[in-house]
This record gives C-alpha cells, sequence and structure tokens, in this order.
C-alpha cells in the first residue's frame, strides 16, 4: 500500500546511529523571533540561518512539553548565533496550512513539520520546495517533495502494544474479544501502528468493535467506546487496543461512566503524565515510551544541515518511500514498552518525571503498592 496510510518502504541500516531531532493561532507573528532570515531557503548557514517549526499539538500535549523544547534546545547547540526557531502549533489542518503558508512567505531557511494532515499540507510543502526551502517531516510522513524524516518504528509501536495487551488478557487472550481504537486515518502513523497491532491480534482474539477516531480526539474516542459498551455489553470486552493515551484516557471514562473500575486491559502510547499514573492505579495497563530526545537531535541535525545546503546522509540511518517522493534519508528510532513494573527503569531513570510528578497524594497509596516510593 502507498504510504498516505504508513510505510510502503523501508531500507533501514543500523538504528545504533539513531541518537541524532512549538505555540501560535492563526495570526502567527513571523516577526522578531525569526531573525533576519535571508529567504528564500538560501542556505546561508551561520548567524542567517532561521528555522520554522509546526508542530500538532501545543501546551500539555506531548508536543508541546517535550518535543518543542528539546528541538529548541539541539538547535541553539548546533547554531548559538543563529535566531530563535519560529514556532506554530495547532490540531487544526487548515490552520497549520496558513501557518506553513505564512512561514514559506517570510522566507525562513528550513522548516520542521510534524503534519496534522500530511494530505491536506501537500501544496504547502510543493510550495516550499518551489521557494527552495527544505522541509523535514517530524514524526509523522509528510507528503511532497521533503527532504527527511524523523519519526519512531510505526510497526514496532503497534506490535508492542498488541503484545503487552495479550499478555494482560492472560487466558482471554485465546478468542477474547477486544475493541480497537484507532487513530486518524489523516495520520500516516495510525495505519503504520494499526497494522503492526493487527500482525499480532488476528486469530488470536476477536476484534468486536474497531474505529478510526477522527482528528484523534478523546471526545470522540469516548463516543465510540460508549458506543462499544452498549452493542457489545462491558462485560463481553477482554482488552482494548488504544492507540495513544489519550484515547486511552477517553476508554477508561467510557469504562467508569457505564460502572466498570477498574476496565478491562488497556494500551496506550506517549508515556502522558496521567497515562503514567492511571498505569500506577491499574485503569490503564501500559503505554509505549519513545524517548523524545534523539528524534528531536536528529530533526534538529538534519534541518540544521538541510538549511546550510549539507546532506543528511550521515544522520540517516535509512530511507522511506512516501506517497509523493522515494529514498527519503530517514531516522526510524525504537520505542519502549511501559507497564507498573518498569516506570521506573525507563521513564523516571530517563528523566522523564520525578517519582514525586508521579506520585502526587493522590496517587502516594497507589505508588506504594507498585514499588514506586523514591
Amino acid at each position: 500500500m502507498g504510504l498516505g496510510v504508513g510505510l510502503r518502504a523501508v531500507k533501514r541500516r543500523s538504528l545504533t546511529r539513531a541518537s541524532v531531532a512549538m505555540a501560535v493561532a492563526v495570526g502567527l507573528a513571523l516577526t522578531g523571533a525569526c531573525g533576519g532570515g535571508s529567504g528564500g531557503g538560501s542556505g546561508g548557514g551561520g548567524d542567517s540561518l532561521t528555522v520554522g517549526l509546526l508542530l500538532p499539538g501545543g501546551g500539555a500535549s506531548r508536543f508541546g512539553q517535550f518535543d518543542r523544547p528539546l528541538i529548541e534546545k539541539k538547535l541553539k547547540e548546533l547554531c548559538p548565533d543563529c535566531p530563535a526557531a519560529t514556532v506554530a502549533a495547532t490540531a487544526e489542518p487548515a490552520v497549520q496550512r496558513q501557518q506553513l503558508d505564512a512561514m514559506i512567505t517570510k522566507g525562513v531557511d528550513v522548516l520542521i513539520l510534524a503534519a496534522v494532515d500530511p494530505k491536506a499540507l501537500r501544496s504547502s510543502v510543493e510550495a516550499a520546495d518551489r521557494a527552495d526551502i527544505p522541509v523535514v517531516a517530524y514524526d509523522r510522513l509528510a507528503e511532497g517533495p521533503i527532504s527527511g524524516y524523523v519519526t519512531f518504528d510505526g510497526e514496532i509501536v503497534g506490535r508492542l502494544q498488541a503484545e503487552a495487551l495479550l499478555k494482560a488478557m492472560g487466558d482471554k487472550a485465546d478468542g477474547g474479544q477486544i475493541v480497537m481504537m484507532n487513530g486518524a486515518t489523516t495520520d500516516p502513523n495510525a495505519g503504520w501502528f494499526k497494522r503492526g497491532a493487527l500482525a499480532v491480534l488476528e486469530g488470536e482474539v476477536k476484534i468486536g468493535k474497531s474505529y478510526d477516531t477522527v482528528g484523534w480526539r478523546p471526545e470522540n474516542a469516548y463516543v465510540n467506546m460508549t458506543g462499544a459498551i452498549a452493542a457489545l455489553g462491558a462485560g463481553n470486552i477482554d482488552g482494548v487496543l488504544a492507540a495513544n493515551d489519550s484515547l486511552a484516557g477517553a476508554v477508561v471514562s467510557a469504562f467508569g461512566a457505564s460502572g466498570v473500575s477498574p476496565p478491562p486491559p488497556v494500551t496506550g502510547q506517549d508515556a502522558d503524565l496521567a497515562a503514567v499514573q492511571r498505569i500506577v492505579t491499574g485503569d490503564q495497563h501500559m503505554t509505549i515510551y519513545k524517548p523524545f530526545k534523539p528524534a528531536a537531535d536528529a530533526a534538529a541535525e538534519m534541518a540544521v544541515a538541510l538549511g546550510r545546503g549539507e546532506p543528511v546522509d550521515s544522520i540517516a540511518t535509512g530511507t522511506v518511500d512516501s506517497p509523493t517522493t522515494e529514498d527519503v534519508p530517514a531516522v526510524l528510532l525504537p520505542s519502549v514498552s511501559v507497564t507498573a513494573g518498569n516506570i521506573e527503569d525507563t521513564l523516571v531513570k530517563d528523566g522523564m518525571y520525578t517519582i514525586d510528578q508521579i506520585c502526587t497524594p493522590k496517587y502516594r497509596s497507589a505508588c506504594d503498592k507498585a514499588g514506586l516510593t523514591g
């Protein structure tokens, strides 16, 4: 299948070098922070290199909390005299397109783009190419003539979720019934995750309901899960493959509203703090931890190299094909499955959260039972 729904081809070298990489609305002010860019992707390097960073979420989202500051920090390390990156964040495709077009008009030297809707952004990516502005696709594979791509291996993510779910289901993993709460069809990663999960789940369990969640919005997942509970019966649902932590939270809430607490095993992704706390209390079984620093570092390194007119082959660990572009230099990173038993050895050890951040007074008793004592 084409990469509009996931990776069609991945040609990887070793991942051992994969240690190499976000929020205003429509009225993005592309002044001041952008500095004195030379415009038109001149690749002048040095003091004039300007970077535009476009993200699908800001504030409390994973992109706002982790990706943005990490990318900004790495850019500053790589180019201390360059102006700060111009950052825009939105969950709306039309808004992101306006933000991207504004950055092209301003004349940034290079763009890092985590596309809300790759198809909707394709014409703007093509416009950036005509303006000689390289685009690094971040987290999600953009369509159009991109110059680099940094993400986590989506097949591995889906497989880890499915394997953890089956393990948590115990005897019910043999012929039990689950619900799949997938991501948005506009996000190519969602299809990638889904295929990875199905490769493990098919033939093992019955998939009673499967939903593609419009916009990755929790409120849509809540409605869908409520419908699944009504249609199948809460007692007949033995597990839920939720594609990320926001959807997992909505699933848990839907079970709670139906009088089921704790719910059957529920998966997640992104290691959101609220999800980690749900794992401690037993309301969510697992999440996928994607170490964001290697991804942020790789994206920043690619952006600076491209902005200076340099190749990125030494940064990439392989290549991918998109629906529009073949052999895009890419960094594909591994992920980690996190359950209550390894929170301390993963998230805490890596400095993502402290035990005090996880184990607030509300969760202290549950943390003690889980062995998170600090």
